[in-house]
């Protein structure tokens, strides 16, 4: 009795032993996943995204004099691990409708556009514009080296609690065009 008893128990050891790697592993290669579909490398290898990479290309978030750039992660991208799979999530429609050819052109891309805009706007909105947060904040700019007019819009949004995106929408890309009445509705 205490033979099967022991036999259960290593049974059951090595059947936990087994969960906990295969977890492991798991974790390892889905971490590894999320990795790889942070490049802007992977980002831009859907056809409709090189519109976008063309755009970044021609901004100071790419071209500068420091050398920095910003890829298609440090803006879209949340570096928290569940806030950053919920956007990997809602990304996963824009993979889609490239698959069905709803954006899979530039002049489809262009058609909803403003609708794709939008939605990135109302999320950058909502968390305060954090990606653009983690590289410039309030507290860290230098207003004096400034010009006049961004001074004074800078200390006022910090004051007011503006978000980024606020007054800065088609900073690292064409602004889209307001659809017309008639468009917007269709």
């Amino acid at each position: 009795m205490d033979k099967i008893k022991g036999n259960r128990r290593i049974r059951l050891c090595a059947i936990a032993m087994a969960l906990m790697v295969g977890s492991i592993i798991f974790v390892g290669m889905f971490n590894t996943g999320l990795d790889v579909t942070n490049t802007t490398e992977f980002c831009t290898s859907c056809h409709t995204m090189q519109y976008n990479f063309k755009e970044l290309k021609q901004t100071a978030h790419w071209n500068n004099r420091s050398g920095v750039k910003t890829g298609c992660a440090d803006c879209h991208v949340p570096k928290e691990f569940f806030p950053k799979l919920k956007a990997k999530i809602i990304a996963a429609k824009d993979v889609w409708h490239e698959i069905i050819g709803t954006i899979d052109t530039p002049e489809k891309f262009e058609r909803r556009r403003w609708k794709l805009a939008n939605a990135v706007w109302q999320k950058m909105e909502a968390d305060n514009s954090q990606q653009c947060r983690n590289c410039h904040s309030f507290g860290n700019m230098l207003f004096a080296m400034q010009d006049k007019s961004a001074r004074k819009k800078h200390m006022k949004a910090e004051k007011t609690g503006r978000t980024c995106i606020e007054c800065h929408k088609g900073i690292a890309h064409e602004e889209p065009d307001e659809p017309e009445e008639e468009e917007a509705s269709g």
